[in-house]
């Protein structure tokens, strides 16, 4: 009964910028910590980014100054700003919400992933 929606991902010449987009839809009553991350073909899903309901951010080492992470609370909606993009920065990207789907429970939700390609 949760659906999260992405959308921005695509292709792009290094240094360039993207700007992706996840949307939480369906019925729920509230949306906690939302969250990006990304896996590379033959490695590991890692988290790229996260955000609190309150706004607290953290960020893995291999973004930070290059990408933010920012949330529309009304919207259910989080966004990751993607600049000076490198080829390393390839993989497809997920994002993840903990959702409160009654009152007295949440749980985690994933997106189906959007590829991010990098050229040189």
């Amino acid at each position: 009964q949760v659906q999260l929606v992405e959308s921005g991902g695509g292709l792009v010449q290094a240094g360039g910028s993207l700007r992706l987009s996840c949307a939480a839809s369906g019925s729920f009553f509230g949306v906690n910590t939302m969250g990006w991350h990304r896996q590379a073909p033959g490695k590991q899903r890692d988290l790229v980014a996260r955000i609190t309901s309150g706004g607290s951010t953290d960020y893995a080492d291999s973004v930070k100054g290059r990408f933010t992470i920012s949330r529309d609370n009304a919207k259910n909606t989080v966004y990751l700003r993607m600049n000076s993009l490198k080829p390393e920065d390839t993989a497809v990207y997920y994002c993840n919400a903990d959702v409160m789907t009654i009152p007295t429970s949440h749980r985690g939700y994933w997106g189906q992933g959007t590829q991010v390609t990098v050229s040189s």
